[in-house]
């Protein structure tokens, strides 16, 4: 009889990734994802603590899915069981493999393995990586839309993040093995790949092989004609003119950046050890402005920083009020045990963070409602999901990154079909097939 699994994934787009490989490497070795309400075999829970609530979300979601799944073979993975294994391994009852960031190629062949211990824990030290760990996968689940780690880890150590001491050193994969995932995924039926890593922006740089982010999106999207390809998340300074150039040369690029800023504020910037200042990353949007005059720009920024006072929030705000960008993440501060920024003086009460948080997602849903706004009664390509929303009508991104909602068959999820952005019903935008 087949195993029964699930995955469980918290965080950001690598652990989703990650999850995504597990799942391939399950099915092949002959298990099967549990349907909902079925009891399952193994239990697999990607952790983040990229804050201290996500931190608290996995530790719930340990529990949460221990009582769920009694019998089951729990397996805890991700940055929360990097930090945290310890604890983890004296809160659970039952059955349990913990596998550290560097180690999950091992993952699914250790939660198959009849362990005679209650307890299996496969850490290693992850600040001493020095290669990235080797996930391919033959699709992307069900998704139209595919993420593709081509790099994890980050060396910044930014004041505030526990990221680097969870994820180690800045490894990169080598171009070769991008291309083979690329090609897997095409082959899959994927219409579109979204480059992803921890500080994606740094690719290359630890490989003997002369290669940058601006030489591999060159050569995917001249590779990979067909396919539409996105950018995640990248750092101001790694935001050059040659990636600008190389990426406005090709058509399957789509105009979409994410940039975080973190903080408006140029004391608060230097405090945080970010590396700019907001004049710099000012003229790193308008540069991406000007390249792509259609381009979704979206920012992090965190407020709440120890030693943020009314002055440094009003420049972060006036800064991102003044900015052509599309939407904002926006997070409170939290502070993480092990990091520089817990130490500091002048920590900004919960309550503040929180009014801080709320305006400036205020903002951010003005800045999005006029972006949507300026492309209604135009034509944009929409990659049509495979799902609809809860009204029924079928959902997609346009090529600049604007959510649609449309009516249409079943046979358009997974292609690309030019769409007519017709109106804005609350923040919905939605359209007609042309």
């Amino acid at each position: 009889m087949k195993k029964k699994v699930i995955i469980n994934t918290l965080g950001c787009k690598v652990n989703q990734y990650e999850s995504a490989s597990f799942l391939c490497s399950f099915e092949e070795c002959g298990c099967r994802m549990a349907e909902k309400g079925e009891d399952a075999d193994i239990v697999v829970i990607n952790t983040c603590a990229v804050t201290a609530k996500a931190g608290a979300q996995s530790r719930q979601t340990v529990r949460r899915l221990m009582r769920r799944h009694p019998q089951a073979k729990i397996v805890i993975t991700g940055c929360y069981a990097q930090m945290a294994a310890n604890e983890l391994a004296q809160m659970v009852e039952t059955p349990v493999c913990i596998v550290g960031n560097g180690n999950k190629h091992l993952l699914v062949e250790a939660a198959l393995k009849e362990s005679p211990c209650d307890l299996t824990m496969l850490m290693g030290r992850i600040l001493k990586k020095k290669e990235i760990c080797p996930l391919p996968m033959r699709r992307f689940g069900n998704r139209t839309r595919a993420y593709l780690r081509v790099q994890d880890g980050c060396s910044n150590f930014c004041t505030y993040c526990i990221v680097p001491y969870t994820r180690g050193p800045s490894r990169s994969l080598k171009l070769s093995e991008v291309l083979s995932q690329a090609k897997r995924f095409e082959q899959a039926g994927h219409k579109e790949i979204v480059l992803t890593g921890i500080h994606v922006g740094m690719y290359g740089r630890d490989l003997e092989e002369q290669t940058d982010i601006a030489d591999l999106m060159l050569t995917l999207c001249q590779t990979h004609p067909d396919i539409r390809f996105r950018l995640s998340s990248i750092e101001p300074q790694e935001m050059s003119d040659r990636l600008l150039q190389a990426m406005s040369s090709c058509q399957n690029f789509m105009p979409h950046f994410h940039i975080p800023l973190q903080s408006g504020d140029d004391t608060i910037l230097s405090r945080m050890n970010r590396g700019y200042d907001r004049e710099t990353f000012r003229s790193v949007v308008e540069k991406c402005r000007a390249s792509f005059p259609d381009a979704a720009i979206g920012i992090d920024i965190l407020t709440g920083f120890p030693g943020e006072g009314a002055e440094e929030f009003a420049n972060s705000r006036a800064l991102l009020k003044e900015l052509d960008a599309t939407y904002f993440h926006v997070f409170p501060y939290s502070s993480r045990p092990g990091t520089l920024a817990a130490t500091f003086k002048n920590q900004v009460p919960k309550s503040v963070r929180e009014e801080r948080v709320a305006e400036l997602r205020a903002l951010a849903e003005e800045k999005k409602v006029c972006f949507y706004q300026r492309y209604l009664g135009t034509e944009r390509s929409v990659l049509v999901e495979h799902k609809r929303n809860r009204e029924g009508m079928l959902t997609g991104f346009t090529d600049n990154y604007i959510p649609v909602a449309l009516s249409g068959d079943n046979k358009l999820m997974g292609t690309i079909i030019p769409v007519y952005l017709e109106r804005l019903e609350e923040t919905t935008v939605v359209g007609r097939c042309k």
